[in-house]
C-alpha cells in the first residue's frame, strides 16, 4: 500500500514530502528548504533508475535531486504527518515545475 506523508527536518530546515511503497522505499520525494518552502528536490526512484541504466544519473540528480536510500523505516527518529494522494501531487507538481524551471536556467557548458 502506498502511503503519502511529510517530516519536517529542523537541521536542515527541510519540509520532506514522500510517496512510499509497502516496503518503506520512498517512490518520489520533494524537499522544501527554508521559510519560503523554496523546492530544492523532486525525485521519482524510476526515473533515477532509468537514468542510472542511461548513463544520465548526474544529470537527472542535478535537475531533480534524490530519493532517499533507505526504507524509511530504518531512518533516525522523524514525526510523519501522513497527507491524503491529493495534497502529495499538488506539491509534487509545482515542485517538479520549479525543477524543471530552474535547469532551464542553468547554463550549459559546451565544449
Amino acid at each position: 500500500m502506498t502511503r503519502w506523508f511529510r517530516s519536517y527536518w529542523p537541521e536542515e530546515d527541510t519540509w520532506f514530502y514522500l510517496e512510499a511503497d509497502a516496503d518503506g522505499w520512498v517512490t518520489r520525494q520533494v524537499e522544501l528548504q527554508g521559510p519560503l518552502q523554496r523546492p530544492v528536490a523532486a525525485a521519482a526512484l524510476a526515473e533515477s533508475e532509468a537514468a542510472q541504466q542511461a548513463g544520465t544519473l548526474a544529470d537527472y540528480e542535478a535537475t531533480f535531486g534524490a530519493t532517499a536510500q533507505v526504507p524509511v523505516q530504518e531512518w533516525d527518529a522523524h514525526e510523519a504527518q501522513d497527507l491524503a494522494a491529493m495534497d502529495f501531487e499538488t506539491v509534487w507538481s509545482t515542485a517538479r515545475a520549479v525543477c524543471r524551471a530552474r535547469a532551464r536556467a542553468r547554463p550549459t557548458h559546451e565544449t
